[in-house]
């Protein structure tokens, strides 16, 4: 698919077959968007134009909302209206004067202040990739590195929502208690030595369900709008020393990054493919978790990457270093069985409710998507192409992640990239 618009038709760009949301400041005010090439569509203005007459006003007044909320409460037939009529008014097909007059609602985005699109008040953290749990198990579990429950249960914890940020906020290194140094000495407290990233994807929650009712298996993908990448920043010397017998809490609570813009899963159609096959003596997930489609095309092939930016190599021009490659395809439980777990109990999801993956890894050592695994809890740093040595994140250190989409047959994808900077932590 082709579109007039400045950029669209390059590739592994934002083209017509992609189209994700996100938001924009005009005069503080967040304005929803869609992203088409190198410009972004203001849908809040054009919702109130006639160019968006044929669609209903309940879906009007919607795009003209801060945030994707109400959007994503009208569920998937409205979001595949909306998705077609922006289709049919940036292809190429449109008449001069029409692109002249749509024109208006286009802007720049390096010109544009980008925000959140979304304002969940849930965000759960999954821990759904087996070789990330497996190999983070090996090297404080040695005898069990995968814990019984871990083929039964898709294992989560509910996180800290206020403190989800859009990608290139700086990331402050945070303050928090950390283990003694000695037995009978009383525990530490300052900025942490051992800060990490987390490569994952964010999964954002479309209508969701009332409270006391459940979403089944088969009905998981209706209620699933987009995904972005997340990163979800980890002090690990804090972790250890709070993390039992509750879980994760100021370790992890620090800041989340979420690109800013979503892309729809309308998008993704193209990449679906079977999740990975379990060994033979492997369990089978209960029956609330097993859907015969969901098995067919419950899983994304989608490339994930990490890179790193130095002050040092900024400084030297150097382009950001890689650090990893691994696929979502990889991951052991599926979005929707992430659905499926949730709600069983009656737990209400909400529009705009971010579900993450957890860290994605691949089977292999080099495929390890956060410091903890690479670098096997600080003990065996990294040497970069520039002679300089990361067990953590130093300040000044930029991670950038990236993602791509490509199969023969389909026109391939690029994800917005989420990155952050560590800046230095604040005097206490």
């Amino acid at each position: 698919m082709q579109s007039w618009v400045e950029g669209a038709n390059e590739p592994h760009g934002f083209g017509l077959g992609h189209l994700p949301y996100g938001a924009f400041l005009v005069d503080g005010f967040p304005h929803l968007c869609v992203r088409i090439g190198a410009m972004l569509f203001d849908l809040h203005t054009a919702a109130g134009d006639e160019i968006f007459d044929p669609l209903s006003p309940e879906l009007c007044e919607a795009c003209r909302q801060p945030t994707l909320h109400a959007l994503l409460a009208l569920g998937s037939p409205a979001w595949q209206a909306l998705r077609e009529h922006l289709t049919g008014l940036l292809g190429d097909n449109v008449p001069p004067k029409t692109q002249k007059r749509i024109d208006w609602f286009l802007h720049f985005v390096d010109q544009s202040e980008l925000t959140l699109p979304i304002a969940p008040r849930g965000y759960t953290d999954f821990y759904a990739s087996i070789h990330h749990a497996r190999r983070v198990g090996a090297i404080f579990r040695p005898d069990a590195p995968l814990l019984p429950n871990y083929k039964h249960v898709p294992i989560a914890y509910n996180g800290r929502a206020s403190s989800l940020v859009a990608g290139r906020t700086p990331i402050t290194r945070p303050h928090g208690q950390q283990r003694p140094l000695s037995e009978g000495a009383q525990p530490r407290f300052g900025p942490t030595a051992a800060l990490d990233y987390e490569l994952e994807l964010a999964f954002i929650v479309g209508p969701g369900n009332a409270l006391g009712s459940t979403i089944p298996i088969d009905q998981a993908q209706e209620h699933l709008f987009g995904v972005a990448l997340l990163n979800d920043w980890s002090a690990r010397d804090i972790q250890s020393w709070e993390y039992q017998p509750l879980g994760p809490f100021l370790g992890k609570s620090l800041a989340t990054s979420l690109s800013p813009w979503i892309t729809p899963l309308a998008a993704l159609e193209p990449f679906r493919v079977p999740p990975e096959t379990r060994a033979a003596d492997d369990p089978q997930p209960l029956p609330y978790l097993t859907s015969s489609e969901d098995q067919q095309n419950g899983a994304f092939e989608i490339t994930l990457s990490v890179s790193l930016s130095t002050a040092q190599s900024r400084a030297a021009a150097l382009a950001p270093f890689p650090l990893s490659q691994s696929n979502a395809r990889d991951l052991f439980w599926t979005p929707a069985q992430m659905v499926a777990h949730h709600t069983c109990n009656g737990c209400n999801l909400e529009p705009g409710d971010v579900l993450g993956t957890g860290t994605i890894s691949g089977p292999r050592r080099e495929q390890a998507a956060c410091l903890l695994e690479l670098t096997r809890n600080g003990v065996e740093p990294l040497t970069l192409p520039n002679g300089e040595r990361r067990a953590w994140l130093e300040d000044g250190d930029e991670i950038i992640l990236a993602a791509r989409c490509e199969r023969e047959g389909a026109d391939s994808i690029t994800l917005a990239e989420c990155s952050g900077m560590v800046l230095p932590a604040v005097a206490r």
